[in-house]
């Protein structure tokens, strides 16, 4: 416990400030209080580091296993041992799973940067002299990001401990800490972005810096995750009516491209620096792309995590988020070029032996990802050795707002037609294609979702919040199997080990239960 909860928590008081960007390194060269947060730069600098390192380790690998293997629509089946050898396909992970601790320690590790650094401009402010304006959206960014952090702990692990000041948990000297309610832990993030909200800016004051209307947008989220529809219809129509963002036009470079970064529907992104080294960068392409268009740059490129047959069906005819978001046989890219491809990536999965290794893809599903996979090193731009690169990773966006608020309206009705539902969900649908609809259902809109945002890490959080009953009948009709490797079908697969509500959470890791064995008896309230 000691290790994940309260040293991981203390490295943002060793933050130095940027000029030029707001991602920065840690300054080796300690920042007091009495010479330092003294200006908006400076402030800015600590802020920032809170939307980059601090995550890695859950964006590293623990994003995908969690929210999209768990989900049904990836598989971790290539053969990668990082991916938990295909526990969260099975639905068999156990409490000393290395993704379970990496994700762990990750959301504690942001929320008690966080944490720390809200207290510190705190202090800073009451005894500063002048405008303060500053001191208080940076202690705002840092409420908000530290809610994110526990909204993710209470979806994923449910009752979990709350730090609200590591600083003071680490000089009592009594590192055990029960958990608490998952209840009370979605409202500590809730006040968060309450908090956030009252004095973000209404429009990002950097590219890619949150608003108060990202603060909304993460309320609304929450209040659907508790089934609180009239809230979170409101918030997320605040959202809508500020007209600050929008749907970005082209969907596919949104997820490809740097260029795209911190666009019209980011309302929140983790930024990643690719000349930053491990850690710094965005290394989802690493993973999901295959070897043939990295390997000759980069030396990656494992097509360790893929798209389930499950996800390629559920695409509807026409849908052409499918194109945007998945290679398969007949993609191609002419831009991406390489010592396998002098005239263009071609996606081609008639491989036959190892001789094609080079310009043919052999993937059990036939598919790779396409989203968060920028291309080789000829395309240029910020991208390091092992693949990595500047791209975002989106946490939430105006499509996301759209859906929820189109939700909401629907709220526990078996249907709605209402205009204003309508208009919301038909923005994104259209934009994908297809023909508006006249009426919603819960298990359009959840469709909806799903086609919407896969291989963003939220299709977990989606089937979970259905409930037991409604979860169990999702999760176990999906194809978790293959192709068989001879063309002759599919090895299929299905769950059938979703016994209980418990199987909807993770456990906490056995690492942290052994250091603290209060985390082993029933949770208790925090309010």
């Amino acid at each position: 416990m000691k290790k994940s909860l309260i040293i991981l928590s203390l490295g943002i008081i060793c933050l130095g400030a940027c000029k030029k960007s707001f991602i920065v390194r840690p300054d080796q060269n300690n920042p007091t209080l009495d010479n330092y947060y003294n200006t908006a730069d400076e402030v800015n600098g600590a802020t920032g580091f809170l939307y980059n390192q601090v995550w890695y380790n859950y964006m590293d690998k623990a994003f995908h296993c969690i929210g999209e293997v768990l989900s049904g629509n990836m598989l971790s089946s290539a053969g990668d041992p990082n991916y938990g050898n295909n526990t969260y396909v099975y639905f068999t992970v156990q409490s000393t799973d290395g993704q379970l601790l990496n994700a762990w320690q990750a959301f504690y590790k942001v929320a008690g940067n966080a944490t720390v650094l809200y207290n510190t401009l705190a202090q800073k402010k009451a005894n500063f002299n002048g405008n303060t304006d500053f001191l208080d959206q940076g202690m705002a960014e840092a409420r908000f990001i530290r809610g994110v952090a526990y909204f993710y702990i209470a979806r994923i692990f449910g009752d979990a401990p709350i730090i609200a000041d590591p600083v003071a948990f680490a000089n009592s000297g009594n590192y055990n800490t029960p958990k608490y309610l998952q209840k009370d832990v979605l409202r500590f993030a809730l006040e968060d972005f309450k908090a956030a909200e009252t004095s973000l800016p209404q429009k990002p004051y950097q590219p890619g810096r949150v608003t108060k209307y990202s603060a909304m947008g993460m309320e609304a989220k929450l209040y659907l995750y508790e089934k609180e529809y009239d809230s979170a219809a409101l918030k997320a129509k605040e959202v809508i009516q500020s007209g600050v963002y929008d749907l970005y036009p082209d969907y596919q470079k949104m997820f490809t491209s740097v260029d795209a970064n911190n666009n019209i529907e980011s309302l929140f992104a983790l930024q990643w620096l690719g000349s930053g080294g491990y850690s710094y960068a965005n290394a989802i392409q690493a993973y999901e792309a295959p070897s043939t268009l990295l390997k000759p740059d980069f030396n990656t490129g494992y097509s360790s995590i893929i798209p389930t047959i499950d996800l390629l069906n559920s695409y509807a005819f026409g849908d052409k988020r499918r194109g945007w978001s998945v290679m398969e046989q007949g993609f191609s890219e002419p831009s991406w070029t390489n010592s396998n491809f002098p005239d263009g990536f071609v996606y081609d999965t008639t491989w036959n032996s190892s001789n094609d290794d080079a310009t043919k893809i052999k993937t059990l599903t036939r598919s790779n990802a396409l989203k968060y996979v920028v291309g080789p090193k000829s395309v240029g731009g910020d991208i390091n050795s092992q693949g990595g690169n500047s791209m975002c990773t989106y946490i939430l966006r105006y499509a996301d707002v759209l859906l929820i608020y189109a939700e909401s309206v629907l709220g526990n009705n078996e249907s709605t037609t209402d205009a204003s539902a309508l208009a919301a969900f038909n923005k994104v649908h259209q934009r994908a294609g297809l023909t508006p609809l006249k009426s919603l259902t819960k298990d359009i809109i959840l469709h909806e979702r799903r086609v919407e945002f896969a291989f963003e890490g939220d299709y977990w959080f989606d089937i979970q919040r259905q409930g037991f009953d409604k979860a169990k009948q999702i999760l176990e009709s999906q194809e978790r199997g293959t192709y068989k490797a001879d063309g002759s079908g599919i090895d299929s697969y299905h769950l059938k080990n979703i016994t209980s509500a418990s199987k909807l959470f993770l456990p906490i890791p056995s690492d942290e239960i052994v250091a603290d064995p209060e985390l082993s008896k029933p949770a208790i309230p925090y309010y």
